[in-house]
């Protein structure tokens, strides 16, 4: 689409954005110990953080081949995978760099203090300068904005940034609705925002020189041609291999010659995420925020034509790396912006006369490269749809929930409780209610596995509505699963329900919520509560007085807050039967004595 003022349709303020970089570009000026620029104008709500970049090598990689690491989960806990439990990777000199600055300066109070002022915080930075900025804006987040969703959310806005984390940092910041606030401005030559694609080894010759001759402070230039020529060609090849790879699992490839080759082929974990402008050198921009997208865009538009291949154009790709001030400049003035929100419906054609003909052109891509955009803007498509075909299982979800939420009312009745009842299996409601068990595992498992193959959109997994139907879900039908396990399936062999059967169905709806609500791993696990009876029935009480007592702990919280129901206290009730086996001593001080009638 064509249209439109860059800073409305991106939500970002253009005046934001110059200031930026003419902060980020001055950054580099800062005297050594002097990492950042805090900028703030009287009158104005806003607050810039300007990070600095590092021309050491050591500030890019801290190991061959790419040195990512887990991230800090303590500063970061909101980037992984919430079902998966996958944790991001980042790189780790970018993180050792920022938690570095974090310890020995200012910036921790500074931002505590804008934010507390309810200020605009703008974390920007150019190169290096904007990996920092990144992980300082997704701290920021973490601390602020994830416990008060009133507080104003800080922005990020880069300029020619490297990669810095893997696809979980995509994921997750779609999920939690923070990607929308983080911008990185891309020159379609600069190298930089590639360079992690390519493991250190591949580069390893030639990255001392280069990141000298980038250094603004030194005197220092690249003059030999085959230098320049074979770090770029390594950048090429590298960003070539992780872009073609992921092209062919966006088409749908499932060949076991790629997994092969990825066995092989050191690939790069570093992937984009969030709003990507990028300016072909002519005064036009052109604005994509699909991941998917974005990673092909940073391979095909770094091509050159034959007429491009000389020592010249080398060099000037190299100056391209802080040509962003006054590029952005021109561009903003002209206001000539192609977003790319329709990929399924890139032309082929080069010379096709649709609104996005022009600014593909501009971009140089060829016709593979175009197939490559469909199908990322394909593979959202099929999300969205999939998506869409599970939303319409949410009546027959409920309808089946309302089903055994009058089955466990009946329980209830009979004096046994839902649990016992289920799990004896007498009557031809215990039956019915085994069908609609049964039937609602499959939906659930089926969601369950759209989410281990990231089949769903990032944001699915935060839905509150489907956070809280899990909820419920959960709620009414592990206690059945439980019954169903200790009357058929237990045994020496199988183990204990927690360690060896617990279904994932109920272990991502429960995560699910603990994220949503911010609580600690476990803290919703009150669904678990027969399992564990089960297990610490079968042992003597000295082997488990503790656990019994936290058990009970936990339980009154649980039947306090409303989540369970206090038919576990029934005169039928395993639970019950037990505890009046359990010691006068223990029974006399037990927080649920008051529970049970003895």
């Amino acid at each position: 689409m064509i249209g439109g003022r860059l800073g409305e349709k991106i939500g970002l303020r253009e005046d934001v954005i110059q200031r930026a970089c003419r902060l980020s570009m001055k950054a580099h000026e800062k005297a050594p110990g002097k990492p950042y620029i805090h900028d703030k104008t009287r009158g104005s709500t806003d607050v810039f953080f300007a990070f600095a970049g590092s021309w050491c090598v050591d500030d890019w990689y801290s190991r061959d081949p790419f040195g990512e690491v887990k991230v800090d989960v303590s500063k970061f806990p909101c980037i992984r995978s919430v079902g998966n439990e996958e944790i991001g990777l980042v790189n780790q000199a970018f993180a050792r760099r920022f938690d570095g600055l974090f310890t020995r300066s200012s910036l921790a109070p500074e931002v505590e203090k804008a934010m507390s002022e309810r200020k605009q915080i703008v974390f920007t930075g150019h190169s290096l300068g904007g990996a920092t900025a990144i992980l300082a804006a997704i701290w920021c987040f973490e601390k602020y904005i994830r416990s008060d969703h009133a507080q104003t959310p800080p922005l990020c806005v880069t300029f020619g940034s490297p990669l810095a984390g893997n696809h979980v940092f995509s994921h997750a910041l779609r999920r939690e609705n923070w990607s929308r606030c983080f911008f990185h401005f891309v020159m379609r030559h600069d190298f930089v925002p590639r360079m992690t694609l390519a493991p250190l080894s591949h580069i390893q010759p030639w990255l001392h020189a280069v990141l000298e001759s980038l250094n603004p402070k030194s005197q220092f230039q690249l003059q030999d041609a085959s230098a320049a020529s074979g770090f770029l060609l390594s950048v090429m090849r590298n960003a070539l291999s992780v872009a073609s790879h992921a092209a062919c699992y966006l088409k749908g490839c499932t060949s076991l010659l790629l997994e092969t080759v990825a066995s092989i082929v050191e690939l790069s974990p570093y992937r984009p995420f969030g709003t990507f402008i990028f300016c072909p050198g002519n005064g036009k921009l052109v604005v994509v925020d699909n991941p998917d997208a974005v990673l092909q865009l940073l391979f095909f538009c770094l091509q050159l034509s034959p007429e491009e291949e000389n020592t010249e154009f080398l060099h000037k790709m190299m100056r391209d790396h802080f040509l962003y001030e006054s590029e952005l400049q021109g561009s903003l003035n002209m206001q000539d912006v192609t977003y790319l929100d329709n990929l399924v419906n890139v032309p082929l054609d080069a010379h096709a006369t649709t609104s996005y003909a022009a600014a593909l052109n501009d971009l140089g891509l060829t016709a593979q490269a175009r197939l490559c955009l469909r199908a990322a803007g394909d593979s959202e498509r099929q999300k969205m749809e999939n998506q869409r075909r599970i939303d319409s299982n949410k009546d027959t979800i409920r309808e089946a929930l309302k089903k055994i939420l009058e089955y466990k009312t009946s329980c209830e009745i009979r004096k046994i409780g839902y649990y016992d009842t289920f799990k004896m299996q007498k009557n031809e409601t215990d039956f019915i209610a085994n069908v609609k068990r049964q039937e609602l595992s499959g939906i659930w498992d089926e969601i369950v596995e759209m989410i281990k193959r990231y089949e769903l959109p990032d944001g699915f997994e935060g839905r509150k509505e489907w956070v809280e139907l899990g909820t419920l879900f959960r709620r009414l039908m592990e206690p059945l699963d439980i019954a169903n396990y200790y009357r058929h399936l237990m045994n020496e062999d199988t183990g204990p329900y927690m360690v060896k059967a617990r279904p994932k169905r109920y272990k991502f709806t429960q995560k699910w919520r603990e994220q949503a609500e911010r609580m600690a791993a476990g803290g919703s696990s009150e669904t678990t509560f027969w399992a564990e009876v089960e297990e610490l029935r079968a042992k003597p009480y000295d082997q488990v007085r503790d656990e019994v007592l936290r058990l009970e702990q936990d339980l009154f919280a649980w039947v306090s807050n409303g989540w369970m129901g206090k038919d576990v206290f029934l005169e039928g009730s395993t639970y019950t039967k037990w505890w009046k086996t359990l010691p006068l001593e223990h029974r006399s001080g037990s927080c649920i004595a008051a529970f049970i009638k003895n």
